[in-house]
């Protein structure tokens, strides 16, 4: 079925419709349940019979999500979800496929699939659990951990320059890009359901609590009681303000982002406003470099824009050749030319 209408006359679906049986074996307090639950909300919203979802995982500890979604679904091979996933959508377009992946999962062994599925624009919903460790195998170092991180492979600390998964993403081109963090149900069920509705490839990191290896991690993203001069929030059109007061901004200077004051002279028509729709992607890129703690990080959607559509594009390719040639023989393409027999 499509997502582009909702038939009445498919049954009324609930979260709990989307839980399966199997037993949910993450650590206790880790941040994967709050993403699993609100997945589950939305979910029922979109009007799609659950038979057409398809959840695609590679390695790590979120990549157990398939076996909690009462779903189709694929716990696949390390860093290869996005390829896998690419192959579910091609042959069948009309499904939903959500990939389901880590920080290590796809931004080390799995950079290069994701970023040739962001570049050709195809219409998945990727949920990248970023929690800056890996923890299925125990508390290593990830493509994404700060500089001077202690590890049990890094003793020392890391020495290296981390990856922003929303600077790869958008360098990536992909078309849509996304931040939550795993507590914030309200903004993380926002994010998720927009980028259900997406077409095209819709990119989402979450910030997620990794209890045992890489506790409070981003306490500063998730505390109520300090989050707001650490977080400002991206709403397309309005300018970029934040603090527990809201008397804080973000202005350009040249290109660079500076915080400032308002009512001293600079009001919000000072500020620099978001722009969800650019089709250049540099206030986007912008926007995910400011990193905690020298900017408040921004939470939200940063860039939604439209593009063609990769798997679109081979069913009208396929279709325009079959309506050519005809659909074609397979018994007669393999016995054609010069074939032989082996006794």
């Amino acid at each position: 079925m499509s997502t582009d209408s909702i038939d009445s006359a498919l049954p009324i679906l609930t979260a709990k419709d989307f839980a399966s049986d199997q037993e949910i074996r993450w650590c206790p307090r880790c941040g994967d349940y709050a993403i699993l639950a609100q997945m589950k909300k939305v979910l029922p919203t979109l009007g799609i019979p659950r038979e057409d979802f398809v959840f695609v995982s590679g390695i790590g500890c979120s990549s157990r999500f398939p076996y909690y979604m009462n779903t189709y679904g694929f716990h696949s091979i390390h860093g290869r979800a996005p390829a896998i996933a690419s192959g579910v959508k091609v042959s069948r377009p009309e499904l939903q496929v959500w990939v389901i992946t880590g920080d290590g999962d796809a931004l080390s062994i799995g950079g290069n699939h994701l970023m040739h599925m962001l570049r050709r624009n195809m219409d998945l919903k990727v949920v990248l659990f970023n929690n800056q460790i890996y923890g299925l195998t125990k508390g290593q170092y990830s493509p994404t951990s700060p500089p001077g991180s202690r590890t049990k492979s890094t003793p020392n600390g890391s020495i290296d320059n981390p990856v922003s998964a929303l600077c790869y993403a958008i360098g990536s081109e992909a078309t849509f890009v996304a931040r939550s963090v795993d507590v914030d149900i309200k903004h993380l069920t926002m994010v998720l359901e927009r980028a259900a509705h997406h077409k095209g490839t819709a990119f989402v990191e979450v910030y997620q609590d990794c209890n045992v290896f890489n506790h409070d991690a981003f306490l500063y993203a998730s505390d109520k009681s300090i989050k707001a001069d650490h977080v400002v929030f991206l709403e397309h059109g309005k300018p970029l303000v934040f603090g527990k007061e809201v008397k804080k901004g973000i202005r350009l200077n040249g290109m660079h982002p500076e915080i400032v004051e308002l009512g001293k002279g600079i009001n919000e028509d000072d500020l620099l406003f978001h722009d969800e729709k650019m089709l250049e992607p540099s206030l986007a890129f912008l926007l995910a470099r400011m990193r905690h703690p020298e900017f408040p990080e921004p939470m939200g959607v940063f860039r939604d824009v439209s593009a063609p559509i990769y798997d679109k594009l081979v069913k009208e390719q396929v279709d325009t050749v079959i309506a050519k040639k005809g659909p074609g023989n397979l018994d007669a393409l393999f016995n054609s030319g010069d074939t032989w027999v082996v006794t």
